[in-house]
């Protein structure tokens, strides 16, 4: 099954690539591999949740917020790619995760998106990871997550 099957087996679609609000890019290609910005959990538009864990936001909430920064992501590498079938792998993920002082527990917010990108890509999926606590992200974001995928090139 493809990657773009198991998408619409989970009743997911792609979102359209988030219109930078710097200057920068949503992704990039180096050789065969792709590199995401920081992607926020934005659904149609709008954060899917914002604030901090351990005060306004729970582990749950931000979680899935992680989940629809990683279906982002995968829309950004897509788009450089040439589409969702193209991405062979992901390497490495980072997920940055705003919280209280004394929030401890990033990595399982990141596994909201570790554990999409496994369902869409299976073993391919499985990669490196780093979860790191910061006091804020833009747009008061909860979770905010970068990719690097390994694509196919032609």
């Amino acid at each position: 099954m493809t990657a773009g099957e198991r998408i619409a087996e989970l009743g997911l679609t792609l979102p359209t690539v988030a219109k930078p609000i710097g200057s920068y890019q949503p992704a990039v290609v180096l050789g065969d591999l792709a590199y995401t910005s920081g992607q926020l959990p934005m659904v149609d538009g709008q954060l899917a949740a914002t604030g901090k864990l351990g005060a306004e936001v729970s582990l749950e909430d931000a979680a899935a917020a992680a989940r629809s920064a990683a279906l982002n992501a995968v829309a950004a590498v897509a788009d450089v790619a040439g589409g969702v079938d193209n991405i062979q792998r992901i390497v490495k993920v980072t997920a940055f995760v705003a919280g209280t002082s004394d929030f401890d527990a990033q990595p399982k917010v990141a596994n909201g998106a570790s554990d999409l990108l496994g369902e869409i890509f299976g073993a391919d999926g499985v990669h490196a990871r780093s979860a790191v606590g910061v006091s804020s992200l833009p747009l008061n974001s909860c979770v905010e997550v970068e990719i690097i995928a390994q694509i196919t090139t032609s």
